[in-house]
């Protein structure tokens, strides 16, 4: 095994570059996929029930496919309809960066939808009583009450789907995006180290994983403690 490539400026400004795409992949998709994520658990426990089976479709349709061939429906295929390519989404649809992120919102939100919806579901019933006694309107409720406990309660479920999110990122080489694992495959191309190439990608990933674990246990650690039982 050989790993003095990594010594090599080009090739550490080549992993760099590969990181900071992957990064703000798994970033832009945690935020925009957790805002678009809220109102969809709200669909999903709508009483209306157009919107709730609208909803629930949606969700299995997301989940129920591979996230790299929605990546490939929206890069790929949607570019073979001379409509898209003629319409003003085109800019955007023909960004591979802008088709990877929406395809992995897309997917992101509809898993973290279900999680809140089903946090929501399971709310203590004595929380909204309490709520309604002293006077909150419904919208206020949910604001102040329902949605920051779901959240909370949502923390050890959620932790596990941003690192699915970040290991999903690596899909992004196969629309032509460099990110961790197309830098790992262009050092392979250059070098032909594909062992070396791919472990120090893998030590990236690993180090992001352990990074994104501690913060969330320690939010968990802030956030769930009123969950844990009291020493007497």
């Amino acid at each position: 095994m050989n790993f003095s490539f990594v010594l090599d400026p080009d090739m550490q400004a080549l992993y760099l570059q590969g990181l900071l795409l992957t990064l703000k992949l798994m970033l832009g998709c945690i935020v925009l996929s957790l805002l678009s994520a809220i109102p969809f658990a709200l669909a999903l426990n709508s009483r209306w029930k157009p919107l709730k089976y609208a909803a629930s479709m949606l969700s299995y349709l997301v989940r129920g496919t591979p996230l790299l061939l929605q990546l490939y429906l929206i890069y790929f295929g949607l570019s073979q309809f001379q409509s898209v390519r003629e319409s003003v989404a085109w800019a955007a649809l023909s960004n591979p960066l802008f088709c990877a992120l929406f395809a992995f919102v897309i997917n992101e939100a509809a898993y973290t939808g279900e999680i809140i919806a089903g946090a929501l579901r399971n709310l203590p019933h004595g929380e909204i009583e309490a709520a309604r006694a002293f006077g909150m309107r419904p919208w206020t409720i949910f604001k102040r009450i329902s949605l920051p406990s779901a959240l909370r309660n949502s923390l050890p479920t959620y932790s596990n789907e941003v690192i699915i999110v970040l290991h999903g990122t690596s899909l992004a080489t196969t629309v032509t995006l460099l990110d961790l694992t197309g830098a790992a495959s262009e050092v392979y191309s250059t070098l032909y180290l594909p062992f070396e190439a791919f472990m120090v990608a893998a030590v990236f990933y690993m180090a992001l994983t352990f990074g994104i674990t501690r913060l969330f246990r320690a939010a968990e650690t802030r956030y769930l403690a009123y969950q844990r039982p009291r020493v007497a």
